[in-house]
């Protein structure tokens, strides 16, 4: 997927100039002229870097960062400046600025440090959830099959574990027999659901030792509730 970067440069050669040696980097580029219009392309936009000049009309870069980071602590910020003060760039690093680039500059200095911020990003951006459901103290990951309480494995038959998986995903919601032999084992069943009953107490052995809490409740005339101990 190409990359995409907002320049926030009033400077309309500067702009126009870094728009042209970006896109030739490959990258999907919009600029904006003002704070304010800075602010409403990031908005529309969401770029996966910014590079916003310190010096703008209607409000400074400085403001559209503090703006930006209000609700954005992850998206690279770099910041270019005609200043070479330390209280800019200190007032911009606070605020959440990755790097600073003071004019004039060196297209290729400045292209390295785009590309750094790109890369520092993605190897910082949240990884895929994994995919536990939880109750108290008790864990369940899908995509690894493992079921741990207090912290502790709890081995459970392949039958078992699909029980369990349906209790946690319709965790607090009274089930009944049918609905639970319906989607633990695949078909419509009409006979004798006592197999449910059998099933439910090996996994309750087995989640609730000896001094912990019970969590799959009986719901008489009903069915069963996995719910948090109150």
């Amino acid at each position: 997927m190409t990359e995409s970067i907002l320049v926030v440069e009033d400077e309309e050669k500067i702009a126009r100039l870094l728009q042209i040696e970006l896109e030739c980097e490959g990258y999907c580029v919009f600029t904006a002229g003002s704070g304010h219009e800075g602010l409403e392309r990031y908005q529309a936009e969401q770029p996966d870097l910014l590079l916003l000049d310190v010096m703008l009309p209607g409000f400074s870069g400085i403001e559209l960062l503090r703006r930006i980071r209000a609700n954005d602590a992850h998206t690279p910020v770099l910041m270019l400046t005609a200043k070479g003060s330390v209280e800019d760039k200190v007032s911009g690093l606070d605020l959440g600025a990755n790097d600073y680039i003071t004019k004039p500059f060196q297209i290729e200095e400045l292209l390295a440090r785009v590309r750094a911020a790109l890369r520092l990003a993605s190897a910082r951006s949240p990884k895929e959830p994994e995919h536990w459901l939880r109750a108290e103290d008790l864990e369940l990951n899908e995509a690894t099959r493992e079921v741990l309480r207090s912290g502790i494995a709890v081995e459970l038959t392949p039958r078992e574990f699909d029980l369990l998986v349906y209790l946690l995903k319709n965790k607090r919601q009274v089930l009944n027999r049918e609905q639970i032999m319906t989607a633990v084992w695949g078909y419509d069943y009409y006979g004798d659901t006592n197999v449910v009953d059998v099933y439910i107490r090996y996994v309750r052995k087995k989640i609730a030792p000896s001094g912990q809490s019970e969590l799959i409740h009986t719901v008489r005339g009903v069915g069963y509730v996995l719910k948090d101990a109150p």
